[in-house]
C-alpha cells in the first residue's frame, strides 16, 4: 500500500503486532475498506483500528489471539446486513469470528457492503450504535384519573364533563392535583364544588393568572 494521509501508521504498528494468522486477514480487510471508499481515514479508537468517512465510523477491526473480526457501524448498514442474514451475534463485530481470509464475505459482497455503508453517510442516514443505545424510550404517560369523588361531581355534570375531557393532560392535572391536596374532607368538597364551577365555565385551574 503506498502511503497517503489517509493511512494511519499506528495500525501499520497493529498489524505487524497481530498474530500471523491474523495479519493477512487484516491486510484483506483494509484494503478492501480503502478500495470501496477513497476517502476513508484510519484512527485508533479503543486501542483498535477504526475507519472513518466524513467523520462517521465506517467500520473497525480486531485482533485477538485465536481470530479477528470486522464491525460495521451505522445502524442503516446493521439492518441491511440482518435482512441478508449476514450479520452474525455471539462475536465482536458483524461477521463473526473470522480465522482465515476466507471466513470473509467474498470480495465483491465486502466490497458491495462497504460502498453501501458509505452511501448512508452521504446520504445523511446515519445512526451510529452509541447513539441507538442512548436514546431513552420513554414510557406511555398514564392517564389521569380523577379522585373517585371528583370522579362522581363530573359525571353528574355533563357540560364539565365534556369540557374536562377536552382539557390537556396538564389542565386535567392542575385540578386533580389541587383537589387531591386537600387535608380534610370538607375542603376536598368545596374544591370540588369551585372546581365543577370553573369547569363548566371552561376555565383552568389557574384561569385567574393565565388565558385559558
Amino acid at each position: 500500500m503506498s502511503p497517503t494521509s489517509s493511512f494511519d501508521p499506528r495500525v501499520d504498528a497493529y498489524i505487524a503486532k497481530a498474530r500471523p494468522f491474523a495479519q493477512p486477514i487484516l491486510f484483506e480487510i483494509r484494503e478492501l475498506v480503502h478500495k470501496a471508499c477513497p476517502g476513508v481515514v484510519e484512527t485508533m479508537k479503543w486501542s483498535r483500528p477504526f475507519f472513518e468517512y466524513k467523520s462517521a465510523i465506517v467500520g473497525n477491526m480486531s485482533a485477538f489471539n485465536e481470530h479477528c473480526s470486522f464491525g460495521f457501524w451505522g445502524e442503516e448498514i446493521s439492518a441491511v446486513l440482518r435482512d441478508m442474514k449476514a450479520l452474525k451475534p455471539g462475536a465482536m463485530g458483524s461477521l463473526g469470528r473470522l480465522t482465515s481470509v476466507s471466513d470473509l464475505p467474498s470480495r465483491k459482497e465486502m466490497l458491495g457492503l462497504l460502498k453501501q455503508a458509505v452511501a448512508f453517510i452521504d446520504k445523511g442516514e446515519y445512526t451510529s450504535p452509541i447513539a441507538a443505545r442512548q436514546k431513552v424510550v420513554k414510557a406511555p404517560a398514564k392517564p389521569i384519573e380523577p379522585p373517585p369523588e371528583f370522579a362522581k361531581a363530573l359525571k353528574a355534570n355533563k357540560k364539565a364533563a365534556a369540557v374536562f375531557a377536552a382539557f390537556s393532560p396538564s389542565c386535567k392535572k392542575e385540578y386533580v392535583e389541587w383537589i387531591a391536596d386537600a387535608k380534610r374532607p370538607e375542603t376536598r368538597d368545596r374544591r370540588i364544588e369551585t372546581a365543577i364551577e370553573w369547569i363548566s365555565e371552561g376555565k383552568q385551574r389557574n384561569w385567574k393568572y393565565q388565558n385559558c
